[in-house]
């Protein structure tokens, strides 16, 4: 697993690794990519303020180092992307804390704050439901790195948005066992709906981005298409749960 140093900006790799902070955001154009971030042009790119940002919080919060999709994955590496998809959920899930940044949402403190957060092209994404049921403790912030909220203070609000039950949200409040109990008392078909309308930029990302949910790992193959994609995605949680509602759904 690959971490940025929140003070160097230098990629550093770890079998064990420390404690951490995690990124959640929508990719954007020019992104600081895993081959570019020890380049100098990577500060001329528009995804840098996006990680100097990140970092900053992190080193507030006590942090020196971060986990950010873009630049902390090899994607020219074909083991190393499908490491990281198999690895996802539980890379958010084992961070300390994780930072929803929105760059589509200015927090005014008025009365259109929420109504703009609602709509945030985030909740849209496929990815981002992992993102935002996997860690124990995330905070969303606006575009200018001011902290909206917790997703604890906002779970009524992500439900409303989500369709994913408070409970799943607020789990933290919960011990060990009671969050793992809180999880998986929910169904196959219920989980699935969760997915519904979300969008993914590569057709078979519908399916992958949903493994970590459903606690499963299988293969990455990029080109079998969405249907094949979601077809063992499929027989991987029939193998693994006796949860018949994936039929009904």
């Amino acid at each position: 697993m690959h971490l940025l140093h929140t003070t160097t900006k230098k990629l550093e790799e770890f079998v064990n690794p420390p404690d951490y902070a995690i990124l959640s955001h929508r990719w954007r154009e020019e992104e600081v990519l895993f081959a570019d971030i020890h380049q100098e042009h990577a500060k001329g790119m528009k995804g840098y303020a996006k990680i100097e940002g990140c970092c900053e919080q992190a080193r507030r919060d006590g942090y020196q180092y971060a986990w950010i999709d873009t630049c902390c994955i090899d994607k020219n590496s074909s083991a190393a992307l499908a490491e990281g998809i198999n690895s996802m959920f539980a890379w958010y899930e084992n961070a300390q804390v994780c930072y929803v940044y929105l760059d589509d949402v200015t927090d005014n403190g008025d009365s259109e704050t929420e109504p703009a957060f609602a709509k945030s092209e985030w909740f849209t994404r496929g990815w981002t439901l992992q993102e935002l049921i996997a860690p124990t403790s995330l905070f969303f912030f606006d575009s200018r790195w001011r902290e909206i909220g917790s997703k604890n203070s906002l779970a009524g609000l992500l439900s409303s948005i989500t369709r994913v039950h408070a409970n799943v949200l607020t789990r933290v409040n919960a011990g060990s066992d009671k969050l793992v109990a809180t999880r998986e008392s929910f169904s196959v078909a219920t989980k699935m709906s969760w997915a519904a309308g979300r969008k993914t930029t590569r057709t078979e990302d519908r399916a992958y981005s949903l493994m970590g949910i459903f606690k499963v790992h299988m293969p990455v193959i990029y080109g079998e298409g969405e249907k094949k994609a979601f077809f063992r995605l499929q027989l991987e949680i029939i193998r693994t749960s006796h949860d018949q509602s994936i039929f009904a759904w």
